[in-house]
């Protein structure tokens, strides 16, 4: 099991990278960080959690000292979920505000509408929530400034049909949003299909906002669907599973991560109960890692509620990994220079979702494998390992595989 991850270890880490180096924070340039997320509208569940776990991480890294004496800032902002909002935003952090590297995007289809802007600057945006695949795939890796921190859908969508077929379904019923999302997690899901001789034998495509998917879920049930795959984010996740309800369709209902987002539960009624998602990260009473930093992160959020675990700990982990980064490039924030830093990573970050010992290079640029990522089910209004082997196994470090395949 990883060493428990405190305030504590933060300082040793950050002392050890600064040969000793500690000065006073106050009068000195900050390093400012650009944080993109939404903070309101239906993603404000991620939005939100991403940003407590990023002031997390700057908030410990400066009672420490910073990077060197200089106090680390994050200058946020609110992308509403909108695509036009986020590019906005995107261009006044890099080329007005000029913010030393950006932290940013929940939404694949906001994230897809700004890339050009971090590309185009050689600007570092590292990702730490959307997971769809067209976002680190748009440009090749060797000349990208784009990385990221959670699992792309490609490896979610594998997982899920290979659990599928594990169980012995195979009359799959496929819903969708109609976002670029939604587009992306259909289309991966039905080649992983494809690829075990298997065709969706029911799908439906819808728009966010839908208030109903009850005669959707009736038109599956009467083409004899075993199992029902949904690729959509928190609302009208709990939209798929109250429907699934109202339709009396009793078969498993799987999900990417959206599904473990806490306003599913609440807007569903419980009607999540015993859904199956894909997560990084599970709460683990026995891992002291992680039971420590969900302690601290209660603290930090004090009576605002944390709408998901997973972008939380991931964008902790992204805030802190850049700081790694910064050290090794002695402080130059030139996105070739962090761009090589985070390719050629010179020590483990033992991360609060886990371990990640040389996380990128020069033609990847997606620091989770799929030997990396677990399948969590809805429990009594929690989430909670799927099999009961995984909580084990949770405790190792999961380093990443090497010349791994999207599958």
């Amino acid at each position: 099991m990883g060493q428990v991850f405190t305030k504590a270890a933060v300082a040793a880490m950050l002392a050890m990278a600064a040969l000793g180096t500690h000065a006073q924070t106050s009068g000195v340039k900050p390093v400012r960080v650009g944080f993109i997320c939404p903070f309101t509208g239906g993603s404000q569940d991620f939005g939100n959690s991403a940003r407590m776990g990023a002031e997390l991480a700057v908030k410990e890294i400066n009672e420490v000292g910073g990077f060197l004496g200089r106090p680390v800032e994050l200058v946020e902002r609110d992308d509403k979920s909108a695509p036009d909002e986020g590019r906005k935003i995107a261009e006044d952090l890099v080329l007005k505000e000029k913010v030393d590297f950006t932290v940013g995007f929940c939404n694949t289809g906001v994230a897809l509408k700004s890339l050009d802007v971090f590309q185009d600057h050689k600007h570092l945006l590292m990702v730490p929530v959307s997971t769809g695949s067209a976002v680190t795939a748009k440009y090749p890796a060797a000349s990208s400034y784009i990385f990221r921190m959670s699992a792309r859908d490609t490896l979610q969508a594998a997982y899920l049909v290979d659990d599928v077929v594990k169980r012995g379904f195979t009359r799959v019923a496929v819903f969708a949003d109609k976002t670029g999302y939604g587009e992306g997690g259909f289309k991966d899901v039905e080649n992983f299909l494809a690829a075990k001789n298997l065709k969706p034998v029911y799908t439906a495509r819808f728009d966010l906002g839908v208030k109903s998917l009850t005669a959707q879920m009736l038109e599956a049930k009467a083409a004899g669907a075993e199992a029902v795959i949904g690729y959509t984010v928190g609302p009208e996740a709990a939209v798929m599973a109250s429907s699934r309800v109202e339709a009396k369709f009793n078969v498993p209902l799987y999900g990417p991560w959206p599904f473990s987002l806490r306003t599913v539960s609440e807007k569903s009624s419980g009607a999540i109960e015993g859904a199956i998602m894909v997560q990084t990260i599970i709460q683990d009473l026995s891992n002291e890692r992680r039971s420590s930093f969900i302690a601290r992160l209660k603290r930090q959020s004090g009576k605002e509620p944390i709408g998901s675990l997973m972008a939380a700990a991931q964008s902790y982990d992204a805030v802190h990994l850049m700081l790694r980064a910064l050290f090794q490039t002695k402080g130059d924030t030139s996105g070739d220079a962090l761009k090589q830093a985070l390719e050629t990573l010179q020590r483990p970050y033992s991360g609060v979702v886990t371990t990640h010992d040389k996380p990128f290079s020069a033609t990847d640029h997606d620091a989770f494998t799929r030997n990396m990522i677990w399948l969590g089910v809805w429990r009594k209004g929690e989430v909670h390992f799927l099999y009961p082997e995984d909580a084990k196994r949770a405790g190792f470090i999961r380093r990443k595989e090497q010349a791994a395949s999207g599958a």
